[in-house]
C-alpha cells in the first residue's frame, strides 16, 4: 500500500543518517543510484527526502547504507516535499541557484510562455542532469539540464 508522509521531520532525520552512512562508507551518489537502479538525480533527491523510492530500490539503498527496515518503509513513503525554508538560502551553492532565479526567473517565464503559452513546467514529470564540461577559456563549467513536461493551463 502507498503511504504519504505528513511530518517531514522523520524524513529529514533519515536523510541525515543516510548521508552520514554515505560518508562513512565512502560512497558516491552515483554508486547509491546504481544500487537503486534509478538516475543519480532522482535517487539523490529521494535519499534527501524529496521523492519516494520503489520498494526494490528502497531495500537496495538501505542495504548499501546499512539502514534498518524502518528506513526502507520511510524511503517508500510519499514525502512532504520542499527542502528549503522560506528565507533566503545561506548555503553558497543553493544561494547561487536562488540568485539565478532572481536574475533570470522572469526571463525564463517570458520565454516559456512565448514558446508554449499559459501553463507550467512540471517538477513531477521531470528529469535533471548535471555535467562537468571543459571551459574553452580554461577551468570547468557546470551544465545543468532541467527537463520538465509542459502542462498547459486549461479553462474550466
Amino acid at each position: 500500500m502507498v503511504h504519504a508522509q505528513f511530518d517531514p521531520t522523520a524524513r529529514r532525520e533519515l536523510a541525515v543518517a543516510a548521508v552520514e552512512a554515505k560518508i562513512v562508507k565512502d560512497l558516491t551518489w552515483q554508486r547509491i543510484a546504481d544500487a537503486a537502479g534509478l538516475s543519480v538525480a532522482y535517487t539523490t533527491a529521494a535519499v534527501l527526502g524529496q521523492h519516494a523510492l520503489p520498494e526494490a530500490s528502497a531495500k537496495a539503498v538501505a542495504d548499501l547504507l546499512g539502514l534498518d527496515e524502518d528506513a526502507v518503509r520511510l524511503l517508500q513513503a510519499i514525502p512532504t516535499r520542499g527542502s528549503l525554508d522560506g528565507s533566503v538560502p545561506t548555503d553558497p551553492t543553493i544561494y547561487r541557484f536562488y540568485e539565478m532565479l532572481q536574475v533570470y526567473g522572469t526571463t525564463l517565464k517570458a520565454l516559456v510562455h512565448e514558446e508554449f503559452g499559459d501553463g507550467i513546467i512540471s517538477a513531477i514529470n521531470f528529469r535533471l542532469d548535471v555535467k562537468k564540461v571543459a571551459d574553452p577559456e580554461g577551468g570547468e563549467r557546470a551544465v545543468i539540464t532541467l527537463d520538465g513536461k509542459y502542462l498547459p493551463t486549461r479553462p474550466f
